[in-house]
């Protein structure tokens, strides 16, 4: 059974790709928290990965080129400037 809890890092990073698009069961969920205990590099990616995610909804939901989303160069700016921020602070 232990070897079905302990997971790659690798894997971390899957399961919480597909946990952002709400793909990820409740059992790789558990994994990832597990995985958290051992790893920060993995939580921190985590949080990264999600507050981009969250960052690129926000900008992407008004712009829209053809069927595809795309920026202008002012939101690619303001995002760029956003991101930056965060990474300081």
């Amino acid at each position: 059974m232990k070897s079905k809890i302990k997971i790659s890092c690798d894997e971390a990073t899957a399961i919480c790709d597909k946990n952002q698009y709400g793909q990820a069961s409740l059992f790789d969920k558990i994994k990832l928290n597990i995985h958290f205990i051992r790893c920060k590099f993995c939580k921190l990616y985590t949080k990264q990965n999600t507050y981009l995610t969250r960052l690129l909804g926000v900008y992407s939901e008004d712009a829209h080129c053809g069927k595809e989303k795309c920026f202008s160069e002012k939101e690619k700016e303001q995002l760029q400037e956003k991101v930056e921020k965060k990474i300081v602070s």
